[in-house]
């Protein structure tokens, strides 16, 4: 039976409330110091926990990642409060969170991190309550928004130790740990779960695999734009390792000097595509020009969800009036840093959608056998078709 209550209408309501229980404290003395905050915040939490479990307790066999992205809806509404005040559009929120709380989330690049978890995370939040609800699946939605979240605390917690606000950490630079857990949590639970099977026949997954990569166009472009991608991380890289190439010099001067800005977020962000995001550019390479890589299907919206998050993060930090403007991108180059950081963007979110709305290329020989054997019905969940 169904979940006949719109669930999604009452965590919106829910995290409505963000912003005056930030109102209430900002104006309570006895809740402004270092360790109270965290404490006042984990009782908070919890109690918004409380209230999502009683909103839900009659339902039956609930998806346990509902109460993770209602939860996280409630803080991404913290987060736009946050914003709101830095960039002066309201007052008297927040100030005693940033002096004694988080004071490196007035920066650039919190800000626009903000904006991106109270706008994106908290739409996709959303839309993964209401799925969960309506008993839909919602795995596609959710590797895009688990591959988003991760890669924001990944940057986000290793700027914080190592910039110039790591000498200073207060007690509620622990309540960040919990984020980076939960949406690794969910990237594991939901890649455990089986995949929709696509509409494609076996015979359609033969021919796809048939062509090599010079007859598939589309594909030879994503590989040369991924090998492009690839030489413009190690570029971005070194320049943030102080090498003393001419290129790296003239870059860093030219181009992208928000990448020397001492709150550290972008040296750690291009240490990050380093380590994460070349290997699965090579990955992806290898995916374009060998048949049956099915791990494509899954690593690619990870990967999109990540690259769209922090990118969209740096490209905002870089301009925006936070910034000191020795770090802003010099206006007479501003164009092309543009531009060279929009493609680096939309490669792995295009490729994503190239993978999930034509994926023959990619389906193993077991799957193709199993979509040729199996007919089900539209509108069929996942597991629902496993269990035919």
């Amino acid at each position: 039976m169904g979940i006949r209550t719109p669930h999604e209408v009452g965590v919106f309501v829910l995290s409505l409330t963000a912003p005056m229980v930030l109102y209430a404290m900002n104006n309570l003395p006895a809740v402004q110091e270092p360790t109270v905050i965290l404490q006042a915040g984990a009782v908070v939490l919890l109690t918004v926990l409380l209230l999502i479990y009683l909103m839900v307790r009659n339902v039956k066999e609930l998806d346990p990642l509902f109460y993770v992205f209602a939860e996280l809806a409630f803080t991404s509404m913290v987060g736009l409060t946050n914003a709101l005040e830095q960039d002066g559009y309201i007052k008297g929120f927040m100030n005693f969170y940033l002096k004694k709380g988080e004071p490196y989330l007035s920066t650039s690049y919190g800000i626009i991190m903000c904006y991106w978890d109270s706008i994106v995370h908290f739409i996709l939040q959303l839309l993964m309550v209401r799925r969960i609800s309506q008993r839909q699946s919602y795995r596609t939605v959710g590797l895009f928004w688990a591959g988003s979240f991760i890669a924001h605390q990944i940057v986000f917690i290793p700027g914080i130790v190592i910039g110039k606000y790591g000498s200073g950490i207060l007690p509620a630079f622990w309540r960040n740990i919990p984020f980076l857990v939960l949406p690794v949590w969910a990237a594991v639970t939901l890649l455990n779960r089986p995949r929709e099977q696509p509409d494609v026949s076996a015979d359609e997954v033969e021919e796809a695999q048939s062509r090599s990569l010079l007859t598939r166009p589309i594909d030879l472009q994503f590989t040369l734009l991924l090998l492009l991608g690839m030489g413009f991380t190690l570029l971005r890289a070194f320049v943030v390792l102080d090498c003393r190439l001419d290129v790296c010099f003239t870059y860093i001067y030219k181009y992208e000097p928000y990448l020397k800005d001492g709150v550290a977020f972008p040296k750690v962000m291009m240490l990050a595509f380093l380590f994460y995001a070349f290997p699965l550019m090579a990955a992806c390479v290898y995916g374009l020009n060998k048949p049956g890589c099915s791990w494509m299907l899954d690593w690619t919206l990870l990967f999109a969800g990540a690259m769209a998050q922090t990118q969209c993060c740096h490209i905002g930090g870089s301009l925006h009036s936070r910034t000191p403007f020795t770090y802003r991108v010099p206006s007479d180059t501003w164009r092309v840093v543009m531009a060279l950081n929009i493609a680096y963007t939309a490669v792995p979110i295009l490729l994503a959608l190239r993978c999930t709305f034509d994926p023959a290329y990619f389906i193993s020989e077991g799957q193709a056998d199993e979509e040729e054997d199996v007919v089900v019905p539209e509108g069929k969940t996942a597991e629902e078709k496993k269990n035919q």
